[in-house]
């Protein structure tokens, strides 16, 4: 499988515009970039070996946008850059000496890398991952919940894990999501994933979520709940209409790092 360039911006902006609408046709995803339908064509090749669109006759579409994520390695690799520089803006709040939850995802494992520096953590995770991240740091304690293994990503989930995590109260909660719609709900597409989510913001004093621009209008399958649901936003660019209104009516601070 070719893996995706992070260096190439037109086809991380291709990839989002096709997100944004699910399916574009290679005429307009040539205007939308202002480039000739060649240059299209090889982006969409490039982009389809790499496994995150599929093609079809005259145009490109998101694979199972609404039921199936990414694989763990293709996510992992997009957008690398921004998850980074989310990582480290969201590590630059977190206090020493605190209680923290992180769930699945790959900008949460960048979160993980970030807080290597930091110092008296206790950290709650249903991402082995991260556990494995963090465990490396003598300066934290490292507890992973109980459940069901996911393979292609090394996620916990089911209701052994919601039970496990219940029995705490932490001071944040750094969470990740697949998507963000224009009705301002959260989604993903596990719900085994989904409630253990739930559980985490519900055992948080804060809830902060991490997601980089190509989770603005995202669908996905199962609602984690509201914007409401959260208290701040870290993201890598300013976030597109109408989503700046969502927030402040929600009273979500976001921060563009």
């Amino acid at each position: 499988m070719t893996e995706l360039n992070n260096s190439n911006p037109r086809q991380l902006l291709l990839l989002q515009e096709v997100q944004r609408r699910s399916a574009a046709t290679v005429e307009e995803l040539a205007a939308f970039l202002g480039v000739t339908l060649q240059t299209v064509r090889r982006d969409v090749q490039r982009l389809s070996e790499a496994g995150v669109l599929t093609r079809f006759h005259g145009g490109v579409r998101v694979p199972n946008s609404t039921t199936e994520n990414l694989a763990h390695q293709q996510r992992e690799a997009l957008n690398a850059d921004g998850k980074t520089r989310i990582a480290q803006a969201v590590a630059a709040q977190v206090p020493h000496n605190c209680s923290l939850i992180l769930n699945i995802g790959t900008t949460t494992e960048a979160i993980a890398r970030a807080l290597m520096q930091h110092r008296g953590l206790r950290i709650i995770t249903n991402n082995l991952n991260v556990a494995a991240t963090l465990s490396s740091n003598p300066d934290c304690e490292v507890i992973v919940a109980g459940g069901v293994v996911r393979g292609r990503d090394r996620g916990i989930i089911g209701e052994a894990a919601v039970d496990f995590i219940r029995q705490f109260r932490v001071d944040i909660a750094l969470i990740g999501i697949s998507g963000i719609e224009s009705d301002g709900s959260l989604r993903d597409y596990d719900f085994r994933e989904v409630k253990v989510a739930q559980t985490i913001m519900d055992q948080a004093r804060e809830v902060w979520m991490a997601a980089d621009h190509s989770k603005f209008g995202r669908p996905a399958m199962v609602e984690v709940g509201p914007l409401s649901r959260i208290d701040r936003l870290f993201t890598d660019a300013p976030p597109p209409d109408p989503f700046p209104r969502l927030l402040q009516e929600a009273h979500v601070r976001c921060t563009v790092a």
